[in-house]
């Protein structure tokens, strides 16, 4: 039976908890202790031992050194399912869901005696609806966005009447009033006597929401703090270990990719001259799902060579089926479509869609174009590509040979996009960048994507952060119930033409193909 603890209690404690991977040490002496009724944010830069450190918690991984106490007792997590047993529960960044099963399924798995689906249904409902989350119990996984899947993957969790909730970057994939309701239901949660671990990078989310920050930097704690008691420049210092980092600049309702753009001085994109050639296009195109259901209603759109286009939208929205329109990753079911030959792709679930997690990096280098390769594979050539592609994004890993599975989110995602900008040509869509990404690995992917526009490619950007999207896209459009909208370069236009289906905006770009 899991009973909630004191108000201010201290549930979990860690302290001198070492891991390593082989030679690498992800975990060196780090330390947390985290109180009843609180959220308590562990920030740091990718591979800084976040997610390690939580996983230890959650008994997927055994810490080689240090102490783990529960409620005042010492304990030791052998699997998920002690550390459920407690009342500890996991919300991953990347998903463990079953594709080809129900959401209600997917809930049930894990639990004891037979499967009520009508029960688990009822279930499915009420733990959505007191956390604010839209959840069908009866779809299937696999046709869901990838929005509606983490909702699923916090339904599950909660469903096991958890008091302690980690969450490891649970409003990256969220449209921002769904972050916004998740964070909401994060505070009540906490004030109900439970506690939340917030895996985040967005400082603006932690500072807001948070009771205690921790911050690890290269496995070891190095800031335990009061919310209260600091503020983005302190704690974005931590997560570099020390560097400076100037905040004079950055406005307070920035987040943390903000911070890193201020400092380095990086402004807007310049305007694309209308007299480049355009690269995609589409005129009047629809795509319909499964089901029948238009997900795309006569969209038209130009991109240019050398610009940037932004869209956003909330979840379900259609842009998912719009980008893979654009990237060729499947057809329209109506109006013309013009791109070129190879067109770089960088999906936001990278290790669903992107990555074969335990192969090495230089047969992930070769999946780019692989459908149309022939003849015998050259994988000394890939090696030495991969190495050098690792050299030129600044891809953290031991060399061309180490599993993919071994890099941190950040490394994998910019191991991604070198992949797709060196084979792209003239064409490149991208679904949410900087997804479960820290500051320095954000700016790094943003870097990427402004030299790729200024070398002269058409780049598509679709995120789930207004901010991204207006920092980044020389034009903004919105999506709103599968209609694409051109909008005003601005976050709360934009946010309103995704919530309304209306905007207005002026335009210098003719509207269909260019015969």
């Amino acid at each position: 039976m899991v009973t909630t603890a004191p108000t201010g209690a201290v549930l979990l404690s860690l302290d001198g908890i070492t891991h390593t991977f082989g030679r690498m040490r992800a975990l060196d002496g780090a330390s947390l202790q985290v109180r009843a009724g609180s959220v308590h944010a562990l920030l740091g830069e990718n591979g800084a031992g976040k997610t390690t450190l939580m996983r230890v918690v959650f008994g997927l991984l055994r810490a080689q050194q240090g102490e783990m106490h529960w409620r005042g007792a010492p304990i030791t997590m052998r699997s998920p399912s002690d550390a459920l047993a407690h009342g500890i529960g996991m919300v991953h960044q990347h998903f463990t869901l079953v594709p080809s099963m129900t959401v209600a399924e997917n809930i049930a798995l894990g639990g004891h005696g037979g499967f009520d689906p009508q029960q688990t249904a009822d279930r499915v409902r009420n733990v959505a609806a007191r956390a604010g989350l839209v959840l069908d119990p009866t779809a299937c996984v696999q046709d869901l966005p990838v929005g509606a899947q983490q909702r699923c993957e916090i339904v599950k969790a909660l469903a096991r009447d958890v008091t302690l909730l980690i969450l490891d970057e649970p409003t990256a994939v969220l449209a921002p009033t769904e972050a916004t309701e998740l964070l909401r239901w994060m505070r009540g949660y906490a004030d109900a006597g439970n506690a939340v671990v917030l895996i985040t990078h967005k400082l603006r989310d932690a500072l807001a929401v948070a009771d205690d920050i921790t911050v690890l930097h290269r496995g070891r704690t190095v800031l335990t703090t009061p919310a209260r008691d600091t503020d983005q420049g302190r704690v974005a210092t931590a997560m570099l270990g020390g560097a400076e980092v100037r905040t004079a600049e950055v406005r307070t309702d920035s987040d943390t990719r903000d911070t890193a753009h201020a400092a380095l001085n990086v402004g807007p994109p310049d305007t694309v001259a209308t007299a480049r050639p355009i690269v995609l296009a589409l005129d009047a195109v629809s795509v319909r799902d499964a089901t029948g259901v238009d997900r795309v209603r006569s969209a038209t759109l130009q991109v240019r060579a050398g610009e940037i286009v932004g869209i956003g939208a909330v979840e379900g929205a259609g842009q998912h089926e719009l980008l893979r329109v654009l990237a060729g990753r499947r057809s329209p079911n109506a109006g013309r479509r013009v791109i070129p030959e190879r067109v770089g792709f960088v999906p936001e679930d990278r290790h669903r869609d992107a990555l074969l997690l335990d192969a090495p990096l230089f047969e992930n280098t070769a999946l780019q174009g692989a459908g149309a390769r022939r003849g015998v594979i050259g994988w000394n050539a890939f090696r030495a590509r991969t190495a050098a592609m690792l050299h030129r994004f600044d891809v953290r890993a031991s060399g061309p040979d180490a599993v993919a599975r071994t890099l941190s989110g950040g490394n994998q995602q910019k191991l991604v996009l070198g992949r797709e900008l060196e084979a792209a040509g003239e064409a490149l869509v991208v679904e949410n960048p900087s997804r479960g990404l820290d500051f320095v690995a954000t700016d790094a992917v943003h870097r990427a994507l402004r030299e790729a526009r200024n070398a002269g490619m058409a780049v598509v950007v679709y995120s789930s952060d207004l901010d991204e999207v207006v920092l980044l896209a020389d034009r903004v459009f919105a999506m709103h119930n599968g209609t694409l909208l051109e909008s005003a370069k601005d976050r709360d236009a934009l946010g309103r033409a995704m919530l309304s289906g209306a905007a207005v905006v002026s335009t210098d770009v003719p509207a269909g193909i260019d015969a």
